[in-house]
This record gives C-alpha cells, sequence and structure tokens, in this order.
C-alpha cells in the first residue's frame, strides 16, 4: 500500500482505544502518516511555523474515533479467482467496513505456498490495495495437507500465520510438525478444524431444522473433533494455535478449558456466527425456497450456539471477531442449495450487524471495538502497528456513527461478492471513514473536510 504523508486534525469525537483504556471526547493529530497527538486539546507542534499550518480539519462530533479494524480471516481470491474478488476490489470493500489491515487466506490459486507466491501478492496489494494486506501462508505444499510447504522460507517473506484454510490437516501427525515449525519461527497455525469423514456433503447444521427440511446436515462434532485434537497438540508442543470462525458451543468450552490449562491458544468468531442461526437457510416464503446466501462453512448453528459465542466473547474465551469474508460469483450460489458455494461476502455488512450486539445490549461497545483492534493485532504480534492510536504508531483509524440507520443494498458493494444473507436488512451503525497508514481511504458524502488554521493550544 502506497504511503502519503497526511496533516488531517480530527475534532470533537469521542475517542476509544480499548488497548489504552482511552474512551474520551476529544481531538486526534495525524502528520506524515502517524498519530502526532491525541486528548481534549492539541498543538499542531513544539515549532512555530506549525501552531499556524493550515490543515485538512474534519469535524467528528457525535461520532465515534477508534483504531482501525484488522480482519484476521479473509479471502481476497487473487491470483486465480479474479472473477469473485481480487485484491483491489476487496481491500476497497474492507475499507469501506472499517477495516485498515487484513489478512488474507492462502486459498488462491496458485496457493500462497512459496515466497514467490507471497511476495506477488505483496506487491499486488503495494500497488493497487486500498487497506494493507497481511498474507497468510500455507501449512501444507498446495494445501493437500500431504507435505509441509517450506514454513521457514514464507516466514522470511512475511506470513502473519501458517493456515490451509478451506481444508483441515487431516493427517495428526503432520499437524504436530507443523506446530513445532511455527512455535520455532514464532507464528500461529490458524486452524480450520473440521472434521470432514463427519462433515461429509453436509449442506447446514445437523438438527431439528436439517431433519424438518431434509437436508444433509453438518454435525457440531465434525468441528469439535478437530478443536479437540488441536488443542491437544498445542499443549503438546507449545506452538501458537488459532482457532478459525468458531461456530458450536462444545468448541467454546474447549477451548475455555485449555486457555485454564495454560495452552497457548486463541480464537475467532464471525459476525454471521453472532447474529444468524440456522433458521436463516430457509427462504422468506416457504420451506421449498432456500437462501443460498446462507450457506457457509462452518454452518450458522442453532440459537443456544449463537448465545454461547456471544458469552464466550464476552468471557474473553473468544479473543477476536474476524469476517470470513468469502465473496462469489451469482452462478456460484445462484444454482440450487446442494451445488451452491459455502461463503459469505462480509466486508461491508460486518460492523452494522456487530452494532446490533451492542444496541441489544449483549456487549458493550468497547467490547466490540477491543475484538476488532487491539486483540487481533496480538493474534499476529503487530500491536506497534495496528490495533492503537499510541502516539507515534501509524495513523490507522475507523470513525464510525453509532446510531446512524441504513439499509444493506448488496448492488452498492464496492466487492465483486454480493452474496450476502443480509441484503435488505437494516443495520443501526455505520462507518464513515477510514484511514490507512496514514491515508484517507474511505469516506462517507456525509462528512465534509475543511481546511483551516489550528492555533496554539497546550499539549494534553
Amino acid at each position: 500500500m502506497k504511503k502519503q504523508a497526511v496533516s488531517l486534525f480530527i475534532s470533537g469525537a469521542r475517542i476509544i482505544d480499548p488497548g489504552q483504556g482511552i474512551d474520551q471526547v476529544g481531538n486526534l493529530a495525524i502528520n506524515e502518516g502517524k498519530i502526532l497527538w491525541i486528548g481534549s486539546t492539541v498543538t499542531l507542534g513544539d515549532r512555530p511555523e506549525d501552531s499556524e499550518a493550515k490543515v485538512k480539519n474534519l469535524d467528528a462530533s457525535g461520532l465515534v474515533l477508534c483504531p482501525g479494524f484488522i480482519d484476521l480471516h479473509c479471502h481476497l481470491r487473487e491470483p486465480g479467482f479474479e472473477d469473485k474478488e481480487t485484491i483491489a476490489t476487496g481491500t476497497k470493500a474492507a475499507a469501506i467496513g472499517g477495516f485498515a489491515a487484513v489478512c488474507c487466506l492462502a486459498n488462491t490459486e496458485p496457493p500462497l505456498d512459496t515466497p514467490g507466491a507471497v511476495g506477488w501478492v505483496k506487491q499486488k496489494a503495494s500497488r493497487e490495495g486500498t487497506a494493507a494486506v497481511f498474507p497468510i501462508g500455507c501449512i501444507t505444499k498446495c494445501r493437500k495437507g500431504e507435505e509441509l510447504a517450506d514454513m521457514a522460507g514464507l516466514a522470511e517473506a512475511g506470513v502473519v500465520a501458517f493456515s490451509d484454510d478451506g481444508d483441515p490437516v487431516a493427517s495428526s501427525q503432520l499437524m504436530r510438525r507443523a506446530m513445532e515449525h511455527s512455535r520455532d519461527l514464532g507464528l500461529p497455525i490458524i486452524d480450520h478444524c473440521e472434521d470432514k469423514a463427519l462433515s461429509g456433503n453436509g449442506i447446514m447444521n445437523e438438527g431439528q431444522t436439517s431433519a424438518r427440511l431434509g437436508l444433509k446436515g453438518i454435525p457440531a462434532a465434525a468441528e469439535e473433533a478437530m478443536v479437540a485434537r488441536d488443542l491437544i497438540l498445542a499443549k503438546l508442543t507449545g506452538a501458537r494455535l488459532h482457532i478459525a470462525h468458531v461456530s458450536t458451543t462444545r468448541s467454546v468450552e474447549l477451548i475455555r478449558r485449555a486457555k485454564e490449562e495454560g495452552v497457548s491458544v486463541t480464537a475467532e468468531v464471525t459476525p454471521h456466527h453472532l447474529t444468524l442461526d440456522e433458521e436463516k437457510i430457509v427462504g422468506a416464503s416457504s420451506t421449498k425456497s432456500f437462501n443460498t446466501n446462507a450457506k457457509v462453512n462452518p454452518p450458522l448453528r442453532t440459537g443456544k450456539d449463537v448465545q454461547a459465542l456471544i458469552k464466550g466473547l464476552k468471557d474473553g474465551v473468544i479473543d477476536a471477531i474476524a469476517t470470513d469474508h468469502a465473496p462469489h460469483t451469482l452462478a456460484d450460489k445462484d444454482c440450487g442449495l446442494g451445488p451452491a458455494a459455502f461463503g459469505i461476502s462480509g466486508f461491508e455488512t460486518a460492523f452494522g450487524c456487530l452494532m446490533s450486539l451492542v444496541h441489544e445490549g449483549e456487549i458493550r461497545l468497547g467490547q466490540l471495538i477491543s475484538k476488532l483492534t487491539c486483540e487481533p493485532a496480538k493474534v499476529i504480534g503487530k500491536t506497534d502497528e495496528l490495533g492503537t492510536l499510541k502516539i507515534g504508531a501509524p495513523a490507522n483509524i475507523t470513525i464510525f456513527d453509532p446510531d446512524r440507520e441504513w439499509v444493506v443494498d448488496s448492488r452498492d458493494f464496492a466487492s465483486k461478492g454480493r452474496n450476502t444473507p443480509y441484503d435488505g436488512c437494516k443495520f443501526k451503525g455505520k462507518v464513515v471513514a477510514t484511514v490507512a497508514d496514514g491515508r484517507m481511504v474511505y469516506i462517507d458524502d456525509s462528512l465534509v473536510i475543511a481546511r483551516s488554521k489550528v492555533t496554539k493550544q497546550s499539549h494534553v
């Protein structure tokens, strides 16, 4: 992502930075791509000429300003599946959703299993990306689960983690070796927990609803069996394990117990698993009409599972919220429930649907921001540059209106993927501006940036 020096003064916002314990109304100043000051009063600098400089001024009264959101889990599809998404379209959609940085998974074509493939993505993102892109490298060559990839070479190329997401590593011995290598390299394994012998050709969550609809189900045990195995391996090896897209009550409890035992494990949950249940697969008109845009892996589970996930998020068992943004073409989804692809396009709806949890009193606003900012930064070891508003840190900022109501219209998405089960939903809470590495990469039409002088004031 190209860097550009920006002088920007943002005034009157409610500033929330959970990592620093900040929650106050105040101002923030950016210069040369970094955060220069934060507080109730600021100055442009100690130099006399700075105090009279003309800067870009953004009145953020009534809005919330926080560190830029970080998405630990997304599929940008490029290279190989540019009909679904590109780095350019995906990162533009991410910025609209408030994400200043995203971690892209390795299930591309070719997969990100060599330093050269990782380098290509980084160069492409530098030229065309709107949000920052951090690649995740493969665990195994070609993601086949047969032989370890060159994990040391991938680490040298700049990956932030290893994952075969989309597929599990079925061999326990191979996963043990992968964890040992990742431990030595100081990077986490991001784990797609699925026993495919159990999930088979399932379409939705296995239970009363699947039985009623006559649909092949995916049992909760398909996830939980692999979660249990890999928690045991993480304890054995001392590796850092990150459980992706947790979806069941039992998975939450397994992770809770592992943390109590000192296992180095973190976990994430998606916005759709926090806000939708298995009934969403049923179309609006009758049980004979199915919503293919609600077909996702792992599947939407029961209302009881949703509540367990929310509780796990509040309790700190689940560390982060990640979109698992999985864009698809219309043809991928408009083909009947059985053959339809798994996945939801999530960048542009994530914050809106998550704010419903805040407005309904399920979680506090500070908790939500923490799960989108400082805690994801910890998972990938980027706390100096992401998830913080510390003075001197790169300016990665999200500004949102917590009370703005809007209706999802997938036709307006920047993402190529229009596959969302939230189409037509009315949300309360909207991102209105995103700053990535000092650049204003998204700003809502309702905001105005004016040039003005900031007179000399006392430091906070």
